[in-house]
C-alpha cells in the first residue's frame, strides 16, 4: 500500500521550538529561545508548511506594521529541499505583500542562490544604489 503526505499551508508562526530547530537544520543563524518568543508573536505574517504532521518550511513578514516590512526566516527542512516548498512559501507571502499600499517599503537579505528565487516574486537588488547593512555584533 502506498501511503502520500499531505502538505498543509497553515498562516502561523511555528512554536518557538520548531522555530529554532528548522532554522538550525537550515542552516540559517541561531537565534536565542528568548528572542523567539518575544518575536514570533509580534510577526506581521507567516507561514508553516506542516507535513504529515512536521515542520518542513517557514517564512516571516516583520516589520513596523505600516511603512517598513522585511521578509525573513524562509526555510525549508535540507531533506524536503528541491520541491518547490520555497515558492510555496514566497507565493503565500507574496500575496501577503500585495495587499500593502505601494508605497511601503519590503526588503529582505538574499543569502547566496536564493536571490534567484526571491527574483521571481519581484524583489530586486538594491546596489549600487543602497547596500545592506548590518550591526556586528
Amino acid at each position: 500500500m502506498e501511503t502520500t503526505s499531505r502538505l498543509e499551508i497553515r498562516h502561523e508562526c511555528p512554536s518557538v521550538e520548531q522555530y529554532l530547530s528548522l532554522r538550525r537544520e537550515a542552516g540559517l543563524s541561531p537565534m536565542s529561545a528568548a528572542g523567539a518568543e518575544t518575536g514570533l508573536p509580534r510577526s506581521c505574517f507567516a507561514v508553516t508548511l506542516v507535513e504529515d504532521g512536521d515542520l518542513v518550511g517557514m517564512g516571516r513578514v516583520v516589520g513596523d506594521g505600516g511603512c517598513f516590512f522585511q521578509v525573513t526566516d524562509i526555510a525549508v527542512k535540507p531533506s524536503c529541499q528541491g520541491r518547490g516548498l520555497g515558492k510555496t512559501i514566497m507565493r503565500e507571502i507574496k500575496g501577503y505583500l500585495d495587499t500593502l499600499p505601494s508605497e511601503t517599503y519590503v526588503s529582505l537579505i538574499a543569502d547566496g542562490e536564493a536571490a534567484r528565487l526571491y527574483a521571481q516574486y519581484g524583489f530586486a537588488p538594491v546596489m549600487p544604489m543602497s547596500q545592506g547593512m548590518f550591526l556586528k555584533r
